[in-house]
């Protein structure tokens, strides 16, 4: 957990960049990840040295085995002079990272050209990682050595005495990504961990799975699903599950080169090297995946159209329009398999829109696929971005109906204040959601006056589709019973003589 001594330390090293003259937070970030990412390589370096001094056992390395090569390791540069890191990170780590080939770095001759790196056979290797397939655009934008080394300085005491192993890393990466305070102007709503981690617990995604997100943004539903497979299945996964684990399993999609750079870089921290992460505009006609994937869980865009000549036709036929909630709806639907089970979180709009489109898609789940829960989430989730009322479908992939009732949940409190400031409080429904969707053969007699309850397929027919809580929950009203009036009277005649005698007092004193 992220405590108040490591955000002091990530908030210095946070001011220093600002000092430095770089104040956009997404740059922050992006310049904060590519350190993080060359500390990681020596890391992994460091256990690959000590595996091989075990075992006996010849490793492929990361780094080049020249003098060049070594320097460019994290351990050999950090006490150095400041002007001497900045040389060495500019003018070759960098470089190195945005040529990594196969998992290693290029090395460089005496005189500073580049070497490419070949396989065992001697052939070159291609770029095979996401990382490295969105760096030939990354830019190092660390002013001066000066500022270069607060940050190394700071990154290194944050790795050695408060930072012990992935979760932490993971932690570190989410308090970053949450000062990205722009988020909600660019339509890119972070979607807060707890919530990412609740979806991820609905669906219970196994090492079998396909996993994918269409509006990935920095991968954090990815991420989050790695991580609950990891504390499920680690002991028992056999050697294949781990090779579909190290990048197959993952896939995410996202319209903006910063974000794939950001995403990339979490999963590879988070030890999946090679997964499907691309630059694709997902409701476009470009965008041809169908029956891939086995897990969707995504947050995708809430706001904002788009070119209706440039939307896929088989989208428009589920839903013709050009919102894009609507879109992907029917995009998480055609790039499932059957079978295939969705968490998304969407706007409540989408619940009770009367427009024939939103009628439309909520028919489709209904009627064509299983719906299997709509959990209506207060407004507050998104603060301190956003006030926006949202909803989290969960539904299956069948082409072949199976709703035959919907399981509603009214969140209440997610473990944090309604307000800007998000602060932790004590009232959390999240575990009751996961107990209870995980137990719904016990919610059948469920009344609609409790905070979860069934609604028949039907009744939602026979409203339209309506999907939002509200049409269905009963409130129980408990009647007030007020004094008679002669009673009231008496206490305010009574109250009239007890300020005449105060004012009585008063006159006297005076």
């Amino acid at each position: 957990m992220i405590t108040g001594a490591i955000k002091n330390k990530v908030d210095k090293i946070w001011t220093d960049i600002w000092a430095g003259g770089i104040t956009n937070p997404l740059t922050v970030i992006e310049q904060l990840t590519y350190l993080m990412f060359i500390r990681s390589l020596d890391e992994k370096e460091l256990e690959t040295e000590e595996f091989e001094n075990m075992s006996g056992e010849k490793m492929a390395k990361i780094f080049p085995q020249s003098a060049i090569g070594q320097s460019m390791r994290w351990s050999k540069f950090k006490n150095n002079d400041p002007r001497d890191i900045y040389d060495v990170i500019s003018h070759r780590v960098f470089p190195a990272i945005k040529n990594m080939k196969h998992g290693r770095l290029p090395d460089f001759a005496e005189q500073g050209e580049m070497v490419e790196v070949q396989d065992d056979s001697g052939n070159d290797t291609t770029q095979d990682t996401a990382f490295a397939r969105y760096m030939s655009e990354a830019m190092f934008l660390i002013p001066t050595p000066q500022v270069l080394q607060k940050i190394i300085t700071g990154l290194d005491d944050l790795y050695e005495h408060d930072i012990s192993d992935l979760d932490m890393q993971g932690d570190l990466y989410e308090y970053m990504l949450g000062k990205l305070s722009t988020a909600g102007q660019n339509g890119q709503f972070r979607t807060p961990r707890h919530i990412i981690k609740m979806m991820v617990e609905l669906l219970q995604p196994t090492p079998d799975d396909t996993i994918y997100d269409p509006a990935c943004g920095t991968a954090g539903f990815l991420v989050a699903s790695a991580e609950y497979i990891r504390n499920h299945y680690e002991d028992t996964m056999t050697s294949d599950q781990w090779e579909h684990f190290s990048g197959p399993m993952f896939a995410g999609f996202d319209i903006d080169r910063t974000m794939l750079r950001l995403s990339s870089m979490n999963l590879m921290l988070h030890s999946i090297t090679h997964p499907e992460i691309d630059y694709l505009d997902g409701v476009s006609k470009q965008n041809q995946i169908r029956d891939k994937y086995t897990i969707c869980l995504a947050n995708p865009p809430f706001k904002g159209t788009v070119d209706a000549e440039s939307i896929n036709d088989d989208l428009k036929a589920v839903a013709n329009t050009k919102k894009t909630e609507l879109l992907f709806l029917a995009l998480f639907l055609r790039m499932l398999k059957k079978g295939g089970q969705c968490a998304c979180i969407v706007p409540d709009g989408v619940l009770f829109g009367s427009s024939k489109a939103h009628k439309s898609i909520r028919k489709e789940l209904v009627e064509n696929h299983q719906l299997r829960a709509v959990i209506s989430m207060p407004s507050g989730v998104f603060k301190p971005y956003a006030g926006v009322s949202t909803a989290i479908l969960v539904f299956t992939k069948t082409s072949a109906g199976g709703t035959d009732n919907v399981w509603f949940y009214d969140m209440k409190a997610d473990g944090f204040s309604l307000d800007d400031k998000r602060s932790e409080i004590a009232d959390n429904d999240i575990p009751d959601i996961i107990s209870r969707f995980h137990n719904l053969e016990q919610e059948i007699d469920r009344q609609r006056t409790e905070q979860s309850f069934f609604v028949p397929k039907q009744e939602i027919a026979d409203n339209d589709y309506d999907l939002s809580i509200n049409k269905y929950k009963k409130v129980e009203y408990v009647p007030v019973e007020y004094p008679s009036t002669a009673e009231i009277m008496a206490d305010l005649h009574e109250l009239e003589m007890e300020i005449s005698a105060g004012l009585a007092e008063l006159e006297e004193m005076l």
